[in-house]
């Protein structure tokens, strides 16, 4: 398991107690260290790791060893020989996308793009959405009270919830989330029902035909859905100028910018933790973005925890002959390279 290089990703695939089982089946794992990982390199080693210097992988790992993480890897080498298990982000023409599997295609490895870990149904195995949906509509409220802090820190849920405390004078403050029937959807409802409010909620059958009018009278808007297809527009530029919007936070958890199932083309740029608000507009009133591209790492223990726990039996079948599943990761994998030329 690899030290994730972005600062601000404090998040693991793979928990020490997990670890831990994994290795009590006889499976042998390396972890390099990390100073940002939420877990200490010395619960790894106390569930039977081995250990490595951070980016060892890259010159230090046999090329037979399978590299699991998360995010995006560090730009060198430029050529990929190994099996990497990660948040490719590189199917849906996001950008970057070419030149990653560019990468995989000269250096003979594969990506094991964890998106594409799903069941018979096309249903996510492990999945980050509900913390991503939980941190998402937490700052967006956090934010509407004029509370939120820049830069944001890593914090536990108890911390996040105290924050969320309902003021003694709660205001007359509405909120939106689109998608509310999935996993994000679920995390982000269950936000802002912490912070007492209950939320409008948009399934799929609500996006079909949005009504941008119903949207724009709402104070905070949650995107949370995830479409494989492109969508009609939740809101266009047109709307964030309407004089009668009432809306003033929209936090966009999908962070679907660059693509063509981008749902809210009303930005081109995605937030970060040092940074994570920007304003799209100052007139008729204050319009403010949350998108912020790995939003469960603010609860990167919860959110890790719970990942890991779904992640981990599946890495037993990593080298099986048989495992549907990963079959599915290195079929959309093959799939991608002939789309993109490189095969």
């Amino acid at each position: 398991m690899r030290h994730e290089t972005r600062p601000t990703e404090h998040r693991a695939a793979l928990s020490p107690r997990d670890a831990c089982r994994l290795v009590g089946h006889g499976v042998g794992i390396t972890v390099e260290d990390s100073p940002q990982r939420v877990f200490p390199l010395a619960e790894y080693v106390a569930a039977g790791c081995s250990t490595a210097p951070p980016g060892s992988w890259v010159t230090d790992c046999p090329v037979e060893h399978y590299v699991l993480g998360l995010k995006e890897l560090p730009p060198a080498p430029s050529r990929l020989l190994h099996r990497h298990i990660l948040f490719g982000h590189a199917y849906r023409g996001q950008p970057g996308a070419r030149a990653l599997l560019r990468r995989f295609a000269d250096g003979g490895g594969a990506l094991l793009d964890l998106e594409c870990l799903v069941d018979d149904e096309g249903r996510r195995i492990a999945a980050f959405g509900h913390w991503a949906g939980y941190a998402g509509a937490a700052l967006a409220v956090l934010h509407h009270r004029g509370v939120l802090a820049a830069p944001l820190a890593r914090s536990t849920r108890a911390e996040l919830d105290r924050r969320l405390c309902p003021p003694r004078r709660p205001g007359d403050v509405n909120a939106l989330v689109i998608g509310a029937g999935g996993r994000c959807g679920l995390g982000a409802c269950e936000a802002l029902r912490t912070a007492g409010i209950e939320p409008t909620r948009w399934t799929s059958a609500d996006t079909e035909m949005p009504d941008r009018s119903a949207v724009l009278a709402h104070d905070i808007l949650v995107n949370a859905i995830g479409t494989g297809v492109p969508v009609p527009p939740f809101l266009t530029e047109d709307d964030l100028d309407d004089p009668g919007r009432r809306l003033s936070v929209v936090c966009d958890v999908t962070c679907d910018v660059g693509t063509d199932r981008n749902a809210l083309p009303v930005y081109d740029h995605v937030t970060d933790w040092d940074r994570p608000v920007d304003r799209l507009r100052t007139r008729p009133r204050p319009l403010d973005l949350i998108a912020i591209d790995n939003l469960p790492s603010l609860l990167a223990a919860e959110a890790s925890r719970a990942y890991s726990a779904a992640l981990w039996p599946h890495l037993l079948d990593l080298g099986g002959e048989e495992s549907a599943v990963w079959d599915r990761c290195r079929l959309a994998y093959r799939s991608a390279l002939d789309a993109a030329g490189h095969r």
